[in-house]
């Protein structure tokens, strides 16, 4: 009686532990690439105040920040709340999303700023120049904007609700809001050549 070969089993190749390391590879190479870039965003919350800064994701809630230079900065997600930016230059910056609740920013310069879907919740902007800046879908709730210059702002969807807009001029570049413009801006009544003595 003839016996059946026996077969003894084959060691696992190399080949399933390749495909498997292949597939691992990327995803663990991309999460190490995200946390190694999410380091220096952190770390940029320290730099000084300065043109074109990296303050995205930053705590800076009471900070003095008035009369620095921080055209072109990128704040996007930044927290300013209760900050000093008085006469501060916000040119061109990204302030996307960022909060200004309870901020100064009097006669702060913040011509072609991007403040869409931010926060400037009773934020002080007397005197501020808006100029061509965005404003898309932010809320301005009990905002100041006495005597600020609003000309080309981007409005769509803002929250104006008990914003004072007195002596403000408006986004056509001409009207100037009346006193008590609170929330719309009405505009000042003309004088007539009566008024003014002729």
């Amino acid at each position: 009686m003839k016996r059946g070969r026996t077969t003894t089993p084959e060691p696992p190749t190399a080949a399933p532990v390749a495909r498997l390391a292949g597939r691992l590879l990327p995803a663990l190479l991309m999460a190490v690439s995200v946390t190694t870039a999410a380091d220096p965003a952190r770390a940029a919350c320290s730099d000084a105040a300065a043109p074109g800064v990296e303050w995205r994701r930053c705590l800076l809630d009471g900070a003095d920040l008035s009369d620095t230079d921080l055209s072109g900065a990128d704040l996007r997600d930044t927290s300013f709340k209760r900050a000093d930016l008085s006469g501060a230059n916000l040119v061109q910056a990204d302030a996307r999303r960022a909060k200004f609740v309870s901020a100064r920013l009097v006669g702060a310069t913040l011509d072609g700023a991007d403040f869409t879907f931010g926060d400037l919740t009773s934020a002080d902007l007397t005197g501020a120049s808006l100029r061509n800046a965005s404003l898309r879908r932010s809320k301005l709730f009990r905002a100041k904007l006495r005597d600020a210059d609003l000309s080309g702002v981007i409005m769509e969807g803002a929250d104006l609700l008990y914003v004072d807009l007195s002596g403000a001029t408006w986004i056509d570049g001409k009207t100037v809001c009346a006193e008590g413009s609170v929330g719309r801006c009405h505009a000042q009544p003309q004088k007539s050549s009566a008024d003014l003595g002729g």
